[in-house]
């Protein structure tokens, strides 16, 4: 058959997202891939300058999504399916267009971890991620902030003369506009992923990527790449230079035979050719492989350990197979950031296919021949140079206009274009796409004044870069002007004006909750705890003034200011005040896993033990758990010296 691109749905159980949290994200980047500075003087030149390139401080402009659930319902997902009579790829357009199933017909496998739910976990830069498939992760280090947001999709022409999808977006962290074109010629066993990345802007622009493929993990599966070295890991703020296959008497390679979480980041060799593969006990599985830009390539495990087992469940069903990770990147860790000059792009293209290979060799304890039997497999069923030739004859179709639209985006690509007069050609950011969210950043621009709402609501998102700071530093000193101009100087690193802005904002505005918040972000960062706990104190009480527990809105402010005056309440050492924002909130918001951990630090403040022991007997899930957080451990260390329970457990390195 002639390859075909169809839309249809996917049904899946799926736990709700929520909405958005509405108050911006002025905290630090909660990243786990973090290397001590004192550690970097150890690294190759080339590795430290990157990983200290341009770090990202926060995640503005992106909002956190942090309202989601874990209890699942069917759900109906668009899809988009490119086919032909030897694979079947099956994309999510709606969240990141992240590939959720490859199947290979003339054998029946699904070459992918193809998660049976999707259950949002607390992994992506800005929250809500989920695991499985194929996502393509852009920013900078860690899950993309669009993992569980909508890309434009629509068909175009393919170099062979079919269709290909294409799939577009504005990268709001970095700026940066993007494309991934979905390609799989007629009669061919290998999906073609031709990526672009351009800067419009006239500076240098930090850029990350990762393709970060989910397989099978099982006792006899294998992960082969083309090196004998690679970058460790483990979760504790270091890398380490470790040899390939075998580092502390264990073979890495094997996803089962680590006992914790780890990343493996291979040191492949100038000149190699870019692959990564999976492999089972019968020599068969999934490769990857591309042009030479994409030059990293990286195995994730989360070991047989409790806490391993535990995020495997969490992430997925209980009782079924687990996944690792196998990823191809810019840069050879994924702490790096690599730079893109004024004007320039960067373009690659990946394949994707089955792979068979003599198991013998594969899991002999030859590691030189397993590698080579690999790489000759790959060889006979898709040369390099064939790959090379496939991103030629793809690079000038990535101009070509898009036709029937698929799937739609956010309106952030088209504000931004209007806005810089960008010619991107390809990607089309129509105006069409601009909806209420940007609005009033539109008025700004066309009109030179931010307005202000005609009703109490909870702001809508702050945009940070340069050229909207300085719309905002000329526009009429209004309160919400204020408000958002403090979030993009505080974005910008001048705390000290976000605060004159946000103090300013207060003299007149008749919604101050949101300006006592980013004053008492401000203060808590200035580790002034007791002014912090007052600004939240007051903040919260104004919001309940304001709020109307019927708006989802409204609701959700509530359970984040909420649990932000917790903490700081608690951090303080007032749990009479804590007491009182816990007696405020909605049964609803109380009953919710997060608060009902912050229900158990509650107890401990006010040392009641055994209560705050009755809330973890009682169980409840922390659905926004953060990926290597310790937060389980440390309260019920508070409360008792016993074993933390299996169910808490979601430790990612060994305890101290």
């Amino acid at each position: 058959m002639a390859t075909t691109v169809r839309r249809t749905v996917l049904t899946l159980p799926a736990g709700p997202l929520g909405p958005e949290n509405p108050l911006p994200a002025l905290r630090p980047l909660d990243e786990t891939h973090v290397v001590d500075e004192r550690d970097r003087a150890a690294l190759p030149r080339d590795m430290a300058r990157q990983i200290g390139f341009q770090p990202l401080s926060t995640v503005l402009p992106a909002r956190i999504l942090d309202g989601y659930g874990r209890e699942r319902t069917p759900t109906a997902l668009d899809a988009i399916v490119i086919e032909n009579d030897r694979l079947r790829a099956t994309v999510l357009p709606g969240l990141g267009g992240r590939v959720h199933s490859l199947h290979h017909k003339p054998t029946g496998r699904e070459l992918l971890y193809r998660n049976p739910v999707l259950q949002p976990a607390d992994f992506a830069l800005n929250g809500a991620w989920f695991s499985g498939g194929i996502e393509w992760n852009i920013g900078a280090t860690g899950h993309t902030a669009l993992s569980c947001a909508p890309l434009h999709a629509a068909r175009v022409p393919a170099p062979d003369g079919g269709e290909m999808v294409r799939l577009w977006e504005w990268e709001r962290l970095r700026d940066l506009p993007f494309q991934v074109d979905l390609w799989l010629p007629e009669d061919s066993d290998f999906l073609h992923v031709g990526v672009r990345i351009r800067n419009p802007h006239e500076h240098a622009a930090p850029v990350y990527w990762w393709s970060n493929i989910a397989v099978p993990e099982g006792e006899r599966t294998r992960v082969l790449a083309p090196a004998d070295e690679a970058w460790h890991f483990g979760y504790e703020r270091t890398l380490t230079r470790v040899p390939v296959p075998v580092s502390g008497s264990v073979d890495r390679t094997y996803p089962l035979r680590g006992e914790f979480p780890a990343d493996y980041f291979y040191e492949v060799p100038d000149g190699a050719r870019r692959w990564i593969a999976s492999l089972d006990e019968d020599g068969h599985g999934l490769v990857q492989t591309s042009t030479d830009l994409l030059r990293g390539r990286k195995l994730f495990l989360w070991g047989s350990g409790p806490g391993g087992r535990r995020w495997q469940e969490w992430l997925t069903e209980p009782g079924t197979v687990g996944y690792a990770e196998i990823q191809a990147g810019l840069a050879r860790t994924q702490l790096e950031h690599v730079p893109l000059e004024p004007g320039a792009e960067f373009s690659w293209l990946e394949s994707y296919g089955p792979l068979s290979a003599d198991p013998l060799t594969v899991h002999g304890e030859d590691w030189a021949a397993a590698r080579a039997e690999t790489e000759q497999r790959l060889a006979e069923v898709l040369p390099r140079a064939d790959v090379e030739a496939a991103h030629a004859a793809w690079r000038p179709f990535a101009d070509t206009e898009p036709g029937e639209s698929l799937a739609t985006g956010s309106g952030w690509g088209a504000l931004e274009v209007r806005r810089g007069k960008y010619e991107l050609p390809g990607t089309p950011f129509a105006d069409s796409t601009l909806g209420e969210q940007q609005q009033p950043w539109l008025e700004l621009l066309d009109q030179g004044t931010f307005p202000e709402p005609r009703r109490a609501v909870p702001p809508g998102p702050s945009m940070v870069s340069p050229h909207w700071r300085d719309m905002l530093e000329t526009a009429p000193a209004e309160p919400l002007t204020e408000y958002h101009l403090g979030v993009a100087q505080w974005h910008a690193g001048d705390r000290a004006q976000a605060v004159r802005s946000w103090e300013r904002g207060l003299v007149l505005a008749p919604s101050r909750w949101p300006l006592l918040r980013c004053l008492a972000v401000a203060a808590e960062e200035g580790r002034q705890r007791d002014r912090a706990a007052d600004l939240y104190g007051e903040a919260f009480d104004d919001l309940c003034a304001e709020r109307r527990d019927e708006d989802q809105a409204w609701t959700a402010a509530a359970a984040a200011l909420g649990r932000e005056a917790l903490e700081a309440l608690l951090t303080a050492g007032r749990p009479a005040a804590a007491r009182s924002v816990w007696a405020a909130l909605p049964p609803a918001i109380r009953q919710r896993g997060r608060f009902r951990l912050l229900e158990a630090r509650l107890l401990i403040a006010e040392d009641d033990r055994a209560a705050a022991r009755a809330v973890f007997d009682e169980g409840f899930e922390v659905e926004d758990l953060r990926e290597g957080a310790q937060i389980l451990d440390e309260v019920w260390a508070g409360i008792t010296d016993e074993p933390l329970p299996d169910r808490y457990n979601f430790r990612m390195r060994p305890e101290r």
